[in-house]
């Protein structure tokens, strides 16, 4: 469950940067475009793909960890 939330964030965070960085003017379904300012939606979707990016590699390793035992 926490890799899924892991790559939904990864998902929501890039897609919702390059969104911002490319100056779509098409609808969005990235969750942070729509709740946040404009300022804070570039660091947020650095923040959320980053988070991202850390549970599914702590998840990576736990069930690494798990099968090693």
């Amino acid at each position: 469950m926490i890799e899924v939330l892991g790559i939904i964030l990864v998902v929501q965070g890039v897609g919702g940067f390059i969104n911002r960085v490319a100056e779509s003017s098409s609808m969005s379904w990235f969750v942070q475009l729509h709740v946040l300012p404009s300022w804070a939606h570039i660091p947020v979707s650095v923040v959320m793909a980053l988070t991202g990016g850390a549970l599914v590699l702590a998840d990576m390793a736990r069930r690494k960890r798990k099968r090693a035992d």
